[in-house]
């Protein structure tokens, strides 16, 4: 009995500094608090009660070997930033559910517990509701006509944990979808040029849909300090800068 008492301590001991390593802020719900992990770029986790939720797990922002393995894993795109089948091998379990775009499984046909959601549609894993919002540019372009994310392809999430409404953009620009949020406590928004937005579309975009708690995520070479400014006369909306380049 100690031995067994002894490795549980251990397996916990392990779990715990593996997560607390990962810089995080712990939100509270009316059912519990939600902690929520910025992994890196456009990387999060999620724990809430004794569920753990990775967004866009990727290998270049963690060493997923050492990761808690997932109950629920969301893909907002195919880009490898983004999804990183490796990643998710090694977090993956037999009762994993990944819920991803269309683009993603059509990469990874065997990826067995996935749940396809197009843009518009929903789901609900274990009393958390998922909604797919489109995410797609609007201006910035490969080349004419072809643009880094087309409508239609890419999802942005709104995962509801208790009476919180979280947002994770994925890689979009300022859509009229996204400034039709409501009721939006929690927004992830990416300002990584060329690829998604400027920051006067960020913060066009939260003015738009005003979330309580906005963290700018997956902003490359973009300093945030220059939303902070846009933004620095909404005083509903309190804006977080943490380490996502």
């Amino acid at each position: 009995m100690k031995t067994i008492l002894s490795v549980l301590f251990l397996f916990s001991a392990w779990y715990c500094s593996a997560q607390d390593k990962i810089p995080h802020d712990v939100i509270p719900t009316n059912d519990g608090d939600l902690t929520i992990y910025f992994v890196g770029h456009g990387t999060l986790m999620f724990k809430y009660h004794d569920l753990i939720i990775h967004a866009d797990a990727s290998s270049r922002e963690a060493d997923y070997s050492q990761m808690p393995d997932a109950d629920l894993i969301l893909v907002t795109h195919h880009h490898g930033d983004h999804f990183d089948p490796e990643a998710i091998d090694k977090i993956r379990t037999e009762n994993t559910t990944i819920i991803l775009n269309g683009r993603s499984s059509d990469e990874a046909p065997d990826l067995e517990g996935k749940v396809v959601l197009k843009n518009g549609e929903k789901t609900e894993y274990k009393g958390i509701l998922i909604e797919a919002v489109p995410a797609y540019n609007l201006v910035h372009m490969r080349s004419e006509g072809n643009p880094y994310h087309p409508k239609g392809e890419g999802n942005g999430y709104v995962v509801t944990f208790g009476d919180k409404r979280v947002f994770i953009a994925g890689d979009t620009e300022n859509t009229p979808e996204m400034k039709a949020l409501k009721n939006i406590d929690i927004a992830f928004l990416p300002m990584n040029l060329p690829y998604t937005m400027t920051p006067e579309m960020v913060a066009d975009a939260i003015i738009g849909f005003r979330p309580d708690i906005f963290y700018p995520y997956h902003y490359g070479s973009t300093d945030p300090q220059l939303v902070v400014d846009l933004l620095k006369d909404e005083n509903d909306i309190e804006v977080r800068v943490r380490d996502m380049p």
